[in-house]
């Protein structure tokens, strides 16, 4: 699997929260769950990632939103 950008990490983060709402977590636990019963270490990182932007995403509108 090709390394995906930071960019396209923080792309992919919007997206899922675009789709899935406040149901981006099970998404995600789904995603790398599958990812580790494949053995699929880089796409296991890259969800990871992607998680860790999700929270930082969800972070910044909850603080946007109690101003």
């Amino acid at each position: 699997m090709t390394k995906l950008s930071d960019w396209e990490l923080w792309a992919c983060a919007n997206q899922v929260l675009k789709l899935h709402g406040d149901k981006e977590a099970h998404h995600v636990a789904k995603q790398i769950g599958a990812l580790v019963l494949q053995g699929d270490e880089d796409g296991i990182v890259a969800w990871q990632e992607i998680a860790r932007r999700i929270a930082a995403l969800a972070e910044t509108k909850g603080r946007a939103t109690r101003q």
